[in-house]
């Protein structure tokens, strides 16, 4: 409704929405536009690109009749609720400050064809890889430490850097042992200082880093187990399918690595709030299915396209001044080229006037 009243068309606003929630749940939308979005994405991917998965959700606090509505625990107030699902992918560089999106998958646990969660996480890297190939390192969180995530991917020879928990089991020499027993008597030969900006607060930390050779049980596959000490008073373990060895460049670049990981918060946030997700009310499975992906789109032109080309970069440029914004621009600048887009079409409303497209400079998004 909001995105009909902006239209402006010279027809009732109640059948602007109903052509749109019609469009909005046509079958197979959500998968073409997500095949071409990662075929235009590829081409940013590089052998060593980090690929950040995030397990995240949207929250409906009020709502009663939305499609295959479920609980899901709300981690920014950490309670249950009613709400979905989503899997989230961001492609990022070790030493680059750009993030392509390349997923926001929405789901339900209750939905026809739901097996579990470990499943669709699967179905996203493979949908990732089916695209990119076998380039890149898949970067989770302690929730991606699963054996039934860690034996698929070790089995499709995907590269991983995963952070563990304590009580996850591994064989280290001839013996099993508790990964936490495993990193107390880890030497950390090496130190670095990091500083980290938290709420705008900042945080000073002493990193000691060393590493040990490990295998998951009954598994054949010799991982590589950083130890970082410093972050808090129990030590943090990442599992990785990289090379390890007593040499400060290679085991810092894969703490970094995983460090990289945080920055994509922002981008979340950014998705989230730009976009006003949380405020969805589309009731059907499908359409908002659709919905995250076409949300997707726009973050991925925000982000991305917007800084490809020399006329884009004037554009976004202009972008950048119409926000308007009084402290100037941040270094994470994508929320003012979302302020910017918006108060340019909020002066420039009414109907789109559709010309013939310029193959050469379109977005091969969309399906005819």
């Amino acid at each position: 409704t909001k995105i009909g009243r902006e239209l402006e068309e010279d027809i009732t606003i109640k059948k602007v929405e109903e052509r749109l929630s019609n469009q909005l749940g046509r079958k197979g939308l959500c998968e073409k536009v997500q095949d071409n979005l990662l075929e235009l994405a590829s081409g940013h991917i590089g052998r060593d690109t980090l690929l950040i998965l995030d397990l995240s959700d949207i929250r409906k606090k009020y709502a009663e009749k939305m499609e295959y509505l479920t609980v899901v625990r709300d981690g920014s107030e950490n309670e249950l609720g009613n709400g979905y699902s989503i899997c989230e992918v961001v492609a990022a560089e070790i030493d680059g400050d750009k993030m392509v999106p390349l997923v926001n998958y929405l789901y339900s646990t209750i939905a026809p064809g739901f097996l579990s969660e470990n499943r669709e996480i699967l179905d996203v890297i493979e949908t990732v890889s089916g695209k990119i190939g076998e380039k890149g390192i898949w970067v989770m969180d302690r929730g991606g430490d699963r054996k039934h995530l860690f034996v698929p991917l070790l089995e499709s020879g995907h590269r991983f850097l995963v952070r563990m928990v304590g009580s996850r089991n591994l064989v280290y020499g001839r013996n099993t042992v508790l990964a936490n027993e495993i990193a107390k008597t880890c030497p950390c030969p090496y130190a670095e200082t990091i500083v980290k900006i938290d709420d705008g607060n900042r945080k000073v930390y002493h990193l000691e880093f060393g590493f040990r050779v490990v295998s998951l049980p009954d598994r054949p596959e010799q991982l590589g187990m950083v130890v970082i000490r410093g972050f808090g008073k129990e030590p943090m373990m990442l599992l990785t399918t990289e090379p390890v060895m007593k040499n400060r460049k290679v085991l810092w670049r894969l703490v970094r690595a995983y460090m990289r990981r945080w920055a994509i918060e922002e981008t979340i946030r950014f998705i989230k709030q730009s976009y006003d997700l949380e405020d969805v009310r589309v009731l059907g499975y499908r359409s908002l299915q659709n919905l995250m992906q076409l949300v997707l789109t726009a973050a991925y032109f925000a982000s991305v396209v917007l800084d490809m080309k020399v006329k884009l970069r004037v554009m976004a440029g202009h972008i950048l001044n119409a926000a308007k914004r009084v402290f100037g621009i941040p270094d994470f600048h994508y929320y003012a080229i979302a302020d910017g887009l918006t108060n340019i079409f909020k002066r420039h409303p009414g109907r789109i006037v559709i010309t013939a497209p310029d193959r050469a400079n379109q977005l091969p998004l969309f399906p005819d």
